[in-house]
């Protein structure tokens, strides 16, 4: 969002943004008024400025007209991390991670709030664990990579090496042109393995699937994420996240962040080390006996 908007323009466009589904300009005019103190001329006035700027654009799908939030140019998805298409320029600032995404027919260009929950979550991960002399065999699996969004990210905010698995043939190449384009070829493999085939284990596993899938594939997330290492998910909604965490917490895994957008939640879990965690609060426990008798 631009700042130099009006404070009624950034409102425009929070509205927009944070609608529950598409809004036609009719629709768009009815919320502002009833949540604003502006005539119908000036809503209008201010659509039309939001359209020339580039901030709002017209989309046309069956029959119908809507307002949203455009994504052919750069888009901030994350306090880190910016998307923008091929061809397009941008001053990244300090601590910017830019990543090019071809606009095209495979899910994860950054529109859906499931996509912008799992960029936060991973930047979560890597922001605050930090990943210091294991960085050189840090990995990260990406299932159902899509346009391959969420292995980038992992890869372009400082993991060494990705893998980004899905069964759709297009989104594989869609995928491996976002890699290419991002020259991050040596890096990031994409690959049709089903999870199944997956061997050894990784720092870090994505996943942005609906909650039904989640659930089936926990045993092998279990199996491939490692000791200390984190898993990122998203496309969950609000009503399945108590029965998400049922499903994966506990059994050495620990829920450290929950994100939400509009009816989503992003999760991140982490596999701790229980016998580990164990031995550490024995140790506790003999010292403070300790402590007592010398205090006795």
């Amino acid at each position: 969002m631009t700042n130099d908007l009006k404070p009624e323009a950034q409102t425009l466009l929070k509205m927009v943004a944070s609608s529950p589904s598409r809004l036609t300009p009719p629709a768009l005019e009815k919320i502002i008024s009833e949540n604003t103190h502006l005539e119908k001329r000036e809503i209008k006035a201010l659509v039309k400025d939001l359209v020339a700027r580039g901030e709002l654009a017209y989309t046309y799908e069956f029959g119908s007209t809507f307002l949203e939030i455009p994504f052919n140019r750069p888009i901030r998805i994350s306090n880190s991390v910016v998307i923008k298409p091929p061809g397009h320029q941008y001053r990244p600032e300090s601590g910017d991670v830019v990543l090019k995404i071809k606009p095209g027919a495979s899910f994860g260009d950054g529109r859906h709030p499931t996509t912008r929950l799992a960029i936060r979550g991973i930047e979560y991960v890597l922001k605050e664990f930090k990943l210091g002399a294991t960085a050189d065999q840090s990995s990260v699996l990406d299932i159902g990579t899509g346009s391959g969004i969420l292995v980038l990210t992992a890869v372009g905010m400082g993991i060494h090496r990705g893998v980004g698995i899905d069964i759709d043939p297009a989104a594989r190449f869609e995928a491996r042109e976002n890699v290419s384009i991002n020259r991050l070829e040596d890096r990031i493999e994409i690959s049709d393995q089903n999870l199944e085939s997956i061997e050894g284990s990784f720092y870090l596993v994505t996943a942005n699937l609906r909650y039904p899938t989640l659930k089936k594939i926990c045993p092998s997330l279990r199996k491939i994420t490692d000791t200390g290492g984190f898993l990122v998910f998203s496309g969950i909604r609000n009503h399945e996240l108590s029965d998400f965490i049922k499903a994966y917490a506990g059994k050495n895994l620990e829920v450290v962040w929950q994100g939400k957008e509009l009816d989503w939640m992003g999760v991140v879990l982490t596999r701790i080390n229980r016998e580990k965690q164990n031995a550490n609060k024995s140790k506790m426990m003999i010292s403070q006996k300790s402590l007592k008798i010398a205090n006795f």
